[in-house]
């Protein structure tokens, strides 16, 4: 779960990122505190843009990443064009493979309109 200063934004920019993965439409949730929720379902996977409960500013998490599994190189790219496209600003290395002691993957990092850090990942077999 993460918050957002503009749910509309919000959903906008992941209905067509979480888009590229095969997610639907977000259920749609008040809160008892009155604030709205969007949980987006996905491959028993779920994933909320919550407006903070506190009325205070939503922020980001220093060190913090969200990843998205991704099933190809070529979904991995399609999530950081989409994202970049609707918004997002894509941050270090540009999207591609990488080696690493953990073995080959491909990644993808964007920031999404609020400043959270999202990592598109897909592990070569």
């Amino acid at each position: 779960m993460i918050g957002s200063n503009d749910l509309e934004r919000s959903k906008r920019f992941y209905d067509a990122v979480l888009g590229t993965l095969g997610a639907g439409e977000p259920l749609r949730h008040q809160a008892a505190s009155g604030h709205m929720r969007l949980f987006y379902r996905h491959e028993g996977s779920s994933f909320c843009v919550t407006e903070p409960i506190n009325d205070e500013e939503a922020t980001t998490a220093n060190g913090s990443t969200i990843g998205f599994k991704c099933n190809s190189p070529e979904q991995v790219q399609a999530f950081h064009d989409t994202a970049v496209a609707h918004g997002g600003k894509t941050i270090e290395d540009p999207p591609g493979l990488r080696e690493s002691s953990l073995g080959a993957v491909h990644l993808a990092y964007v920031r999404d309109p609020d400043g959270h850090k999202l990592c598109a990942i897909y592990r070569a077999k």
